[in-house]
């Protein structure tokens, strides 16, 4: 492998990214970030401070302070948390103080497989490889609920749907770094494929490109 390289994983909520994420970062055994954690640290941020979310200010000040080795999924996987984060995501200000702490990261050796929403197309324009992984949003509401279900949770499927679509229009209608595939990325629908079906997938993408840079 490279001394360097760097797998660039976008697509909405839901769609399996962060899962493919994980399996190939162990795999290749490259760092791992979940970008979107980022966002969230700021949205908790502000919450667990009183502050509003229209704090621009605040929200950059938050941003500053994120630090990417003390993300706590637990926490920050809470769904008030998620939807605060789709919202303070919108700042420019904010994205640009992210991402530069997401680029650092990427450069990081041995590389790093990096989620979210413009990793392809901002965060990482010259990564190795570059994914779109996307599901339709029945298939994602569904997977939601059975999430929830699962850990004895409960929750309305219609609600989950119409949540899911609403962000979906946030991401993709945001004026800075909308949701969107990079023109070279490689897509992957995973409405009906099973997360080892996609892993696989994406594997034989990135030992194709793994294999030609080593001709070179």
């Amino acid at each position: 492998m490279p001394m360097t390289f760097t797998i660039a994983i976008d697509g909405p909520a839901g769609a399996g990214k962060g899962t493919l994420a994980r399996r190939l970062a162990d795999h290749y055994r490259l760092n791992l970030l979940d970008t979107g954690l980022t966002y969230r640290a700021v949205a908790h941020a502000l919450i667990q401070h009183a502050l509003p979310l229209d704090n621009v200010s605040a929200a950059e000040t938050a941003a500053r302070q994120v630090d990417l080795a003390k993300l706590d999924r637990a926490v920050l996987s809470a769904h008030a948390v998620g939807e605060a984060a789709s919202k303070v995501a919108v700042y420019p200000t904010v994205r640009r103080i992210l991402v530069e702490k997401q680029r650092d990261f990427a450069k990081t050796p041995p590389g790093a497989v990096l989620d979210g929403r413009d990793i392809g197309t901002v965060v990482c324009p010259d990564a190795d490889i570059k994914l779109y992984v996307t599901a339709s949003a029945e298939v994602r509401a569904q997977r939601r609920l059975a999430e929830i279900e699962s850990i004895g949770g409960s929750a309305n499927f219609s609600e989950i749907l119409a949540d899911i679509v609403r962000r979906d229009e946030r991401d993709m209608g945001r004026a800075d770094s909308p949701l969107k595939p990079a023109t070279d990325a490689h897509l992957l629908d995973t409405s009906e494929m099973a997360i080892e079906a996609a892993f696989l997938a994406a594997k034989a993408i990135i030992d194709d490109a793994l294999a030609k840079r080593d001709k070179v």
